[in-house]
């Protein structure tokens, strides 16, 4: 929108003319009755801008900016009309300030705009929106958030006002409130992006709601392939008590290829045992062993065989635990085949297995012996 058009300029023979706004570094409202200007300094206020407008380089802005401040400077004190001159000539300095990319001198210009006397509310409003803006650009997150937030409790805002709040609230460490300001976010946010939906992640988890961090996380894994989101994902499912989502996640990841090597495998199949889906434990740990994708150890046997017994596949739980036996003839390993034989009913392969835990000084397998005997008596 043209210069022109925003100050309502009207040409007659009138030594004042009124500048009802100045929109070409905020937008002012156009209604506003603001006190009359005279046209020479309306006529210096295009000139100015027009030169910030066509201008490209830091010598020119700083131009604009020092001869935006003397006026200011020289109006300072002056009555209503001067006043209401100086407080947009402020706003055109910050307008400078913001284009050579010092967002803190730009808000302290705006400052000093919106707390000239004789300033009208909704324009003060639109002051304070940018300035808060501006603080929060130069890192001031504590003056920029009270700004924004005060802001915010006259007017409904965008979602990028809510957002902009938000971050502040969570670089100040108030996570109580930023989560409030997240939830408002999204609110006016249909589908948020990738930075939105890490900052709701990092301050629902940081305020102690790890299942809305968990649902927002879950919901952007389909999206991204970055193993730390899975991982994270699957994390935070199990430390909050979910270990069977957690698998789940894990084994998504897995199968899509997000995750490889003899680490994620070992976790894929631990998360099985653990979450409630042994065979499918025991599945990858069978296939991995006959890759020969882990160590064909004692360790890895004797997990599988324990993973099949959780599934009650008593077959091949059964077949693991006497391979593993006959390999280690380990006396505990013979006592457990035995055990589960008995208790399966598979009493030749119990009394094998349970002669032989007794032979290897396994005090229990006395006592399983004579229970296996007394229930063949009987």
């Amino acid at each position: 929108m043209s210069l022109h058009r925003l100050l309502r300029l009207r040409r007659p023979s009138l030594r004042w003319l009124p500048l009802a706004a100045a929109g070409w570094l905020c937008a002012m409202p156009l209604a506003w009755s603001a006190p009359p200007l005279p046209a020479s300094f309306i006529a210096d206020l295009e000139n100015l801008h027009s030169k910030l407008e066509a201008s490209e380089s830091a010598g020119e802005w700083k131009s604009v900016r020092a001869k935006a401040l003397a006026q200011a400077e020289r109006l300072a004190g002056g009555n209503a009309a001067d006043r209401w001159a100086r407080a947009v000539y402020l706003q055109l300095a910050a307008d400078a300030e913001t284009r050579a990319g010092n967002p803190g001198a730009a808000a302290e210009h705006l400052r000093l705009a919106r707390e000239t006397p004789g300033v009208e509310a909704k324009q003060r409003d639109t002051w304070q929106r940018r300035e808060a803006r501006l603080r929060l650009a130069a890192g001031d997150d504590e003056g920029g958030a009270s700004l924004l937030s005060d802001w915010l409790t006259r007017h409904g805002g965008e979602a990028d006002d809510h957002w902009r709040l938000a971050r502040a609230l969570a670089e100040a460490g108030r996570w109580q409130d930023a989560a409030s300001r997240v939830e408002l976010a999204l609110e006016r946010t249909p589908a948020p992006d990738a930075a939105q939906r890490r900052l709701a992640i990092t301050v629902w988890r940081r305020s102690g709601d790890d299942e809305a961090a968990l649902s927002m996380l879950a919901d952007g894994l389909k999206d991204t392939r970055d193993p730390a989101r899975w991982r994270e994902a699957s994390a935070l499912a199990q430390r909050l008590g979910d270990t069977g989502r957690a698998a789940a996640i894990w084994e998504t990841a897995w199968r899509r290829g997000i995750f490889e090597g003899e680490e994620a495998l070992r976790r894929r199949i631990h998360l099985h045992m653990a979450g409630g889906t042994p065979a499918r434990a025991a599945e990858a740990l069978a296939e991995a062993l006959q890759a020969g994708t882990l160590e064909d150890s004692d360790a890895h046997r004797r997990l599988l065989a324990q993973a099949w017994e959780a599934a009650r596949e008593r077959d091949l739980a059964l077949a693991a635990w006497e391979a593993l036996a006959t390999r280690t003839d380990a006396g505990e390993d013979w006592l457990r085949l035995g055990q589960l034989a008995h208790a399966w009913g598979r009493e030749a392969v119990a009394e094998r297995a349970l002669t032989r835990a007794d032979a290897l000084g396994q005090d229990a397998a006395e006592r399983w012996l004579e229970a296996l005997v007394s229930a063949s008596s009987d």
